[in-house]
């Protein structure tokens, strides 16, 4: 009996929240391990799933780096990282396009589909949702940087009671231009500030982002991110995930979270309970 006392109070206590968001916009980004491992993608869905039936409107930005170096790889394509960022050869975009926009994009609609949350894939190209413009031409090639968005086919997704779960390749604008591959937090923050979206969340490799202690901090400013960046507090992959962050809340999302994608249930854990798991950043 106590056992089952607790489930109901558990789900009182969420119930504020469940209110405070009923109806808002919540863009994940979804990659790392939560991507790659067969029970946190099963958990994922689930979470999605819920967010869903309790009347939020869930959108998903995916990644996919490492199964486009592993298929690179296999066909003894050779790959090349500038500063952390890939540089999209158009052979090398041929096959990010069939990896984001088929396999992963697809494996993940397949599972939230499995838990009876109906969910669409589509990719920038579509209706030119997302275009873009080279990065650097020279250095990076067919790596590109978010020119516009134009956010009515996702609001036509949500209105019709589907999820959207959106691959992060842009279009080039140009007839027969092969479009351009996108980092997923920089298009996932874009996308959130074109959505009107109340949060946008990053699910990470990491518990959040850490003091010099290693230690979680539960929350911070734009101002204090940036005193962590220049004292190297922040440093290296977590560096553009809270520039990320920092952009959505600048565009008018209301908070931004980086949390860790390694446990089970995070996105309920960090959305529907006071204390939440990760790194909230906000004004």
């Amino acid at each position: 009996m106590q056992a089952k006392i607790e489930t109901v109070q558990t789900l009182l206590d969420a119930l504020p929240y469940i209110k405070k968001f009923h109806k808002d916009i919540i863009v994940v980004k979804y990659g790392g391990s939560a991507q790659t491992s067969h029970e946190l993608k099963a958990k994922f869905a689930q979470d999605i799933a819920l967010l869903q039936t309790v009347g939020m409107k869930p959108v998903v930005v995916h990644g996919g780096g490492k199964s486009i170096t592993n298929l690179l790889s296999d066909l003894k394509i050779d790959t090349e990282f500038i500063d952390g960022q890939r540089v999209t050869t158009k052979e090398v975009m041929r096959i990010a396009e069939m990896v984001l926009s088929g396999e992963v994009n697809k494996d993940i609609v397949s599972l939230l589909n499995s838990q009876g949350a109906k969910a669409v894939g589509i990719s920038g190209k579509d209706a030119d949702f997302i275009q873009a413009v080279p990065k650097d031409e020279q250095k990076f090639g067919y790596t590109g940087t978010i020119k516009s968005i134009d956010p009515q086919i996702v609001l036509k997704i949500l209105d019709d009671g589907f999820i959207p779960v959106i691959a992060p390749i842009a279009s080039g604008g140009i007839l027969g231009h092969p479009g351009f591959n996108i980092n997923a937090d920089l298009a996932a923050s874009k996308v959130a500030i074109a959505l009107k979206a109340r949060k946008v969340l990053f699910l990470t490799d990491t518990p959040g982002v850490l003091d010099k202690k290693g230690e979680l901090i539960n929350t911070l400013t734009i101002e204090k991110v940036e005193e962590l960046k220049a004292d190297g507090t922040i440093s290296g992959g977590m560096v553009p995930k809270v520039d990320a962050c920092i952009e959505a809340l600048r565009g008018g999302v209301k908070k931004a979270h980086i949390i860790d994608g390694r446990l089970e249930h995070s996105l309920l854990l960090e959305i529907l309970t006071s204390s939440g798991i990760g790194t909230c950043i906000n004004f």
